[in-house]
């Protein structure tokens, strides 16, 4: 069985793969503090609950954050005896490795979700990923990642609004009913909801222009539901896009180590 653990900058994933399907997802806040120990605490217990009787032999890892990365390693050694493949390490293999300037190093992040979404889409895609940042992954026609855009994420832009304004109230984004907002809470969601829907739609058009190729949006991350409702942004929505990622950089590994 394989454990893929994808690491972001505000929570943790791990996704138990038996080859065919995920069996399970769990997730934790990240924090780079945290021990092997008391990953498996966490985890085991967690399948435990689930009633999930697994063999794990094989761990895959996606990290944004660098620190964390030992702690998973030593997790993966001493609970399962495995050792982890590291997306971004010099033994771990792209099935398509990018195309970038010499020198930049690609957040592992964007390189499984490439990976992923060349593998279900073919080429020439746009990947927008809501995340702690929002980015848009451009997956050449031969599954390269070959640049991108990054943006501030929804959240982080809600919370940075909260702190620098103190007469502004904290709210959870949603869609709001109208643009034009007849109080705080609505007036702040619409600037969000739809200032994100246009920040997406033009970055994607601009994309597409400078790449003058037809392209495949593919939208993935927490949010991105919330941003498909009825706006017609996306071509496709993929919610398990990273965790298939892993997968599919795990199994290229297996064939081609």
């Amino acid at each position: 069985m394989l454990l893929a653990i994808d690491c972001g900058n505000t929570n943790t994933v791990f996704s138990i793969w038996d080859g065919q399907k995920f069996l399970c997802t769990l997730r934790t806040s990240t924090h780079h503090a945290r021990t092997a120990d008391a990953y498996f605490t966490w985890y085991s217990t967690l399948v435990k609950h689930y009633g999930i009787d697994v063999n794990i032999t094989e761990v895959i890892i996606s990290s944004t954050v660098p620190r964390v990365v030992f702690n998973l390693r030593v997790f993966a050694d001493r609970f399962f005896g495995a050792r982890p493949l590291v997306v971004g390490k010099p033994d771990c293999i792209l099935p398509h490795p990018p195309r970038v300037d010499q020198g930049t190093q690609v957040g592992p992040d964007r390189l499984v979700n490439t990976a992923g979404a060349f593998q279900r889409h073919g080429g020439d895609l746009i990947v927008v990923d809501f995340g702690t940042a929002t980015t848009f992954d451009v997956v050449a026609h031969d599954g390269a990642y070959v640049g991108g855009v990054i943006a501030p994420g929804v959240n982080l832009s809600l919370e940075a609004l909260h702190t620098a304004a103190a007469a502004l109230p904290h709210v959870d984004i949603a869609k709001p009913q109208g643009v034009v907002g007849t109080n705080t809470v609505a007036c702040i969601q619409s600037g969000i909801f739809w200032g994100y829907v246009g920040l997406v739609r033009e970055i994607c058009t601009r994309i597409k222009g400078e790449r003058n190729v037809e392209m495949k949006i593919v939208a993935t991350g927490g949010l991105a539901p919330l941003f498909q409702q009825n706006v017609d942004l996306f071509d496709v929505l993929e919610e398990d896009l990273t965790m298939h990622g892993l997968t599919v950089i795990h199994e290229y590994n297996k064939d081609n180590g």
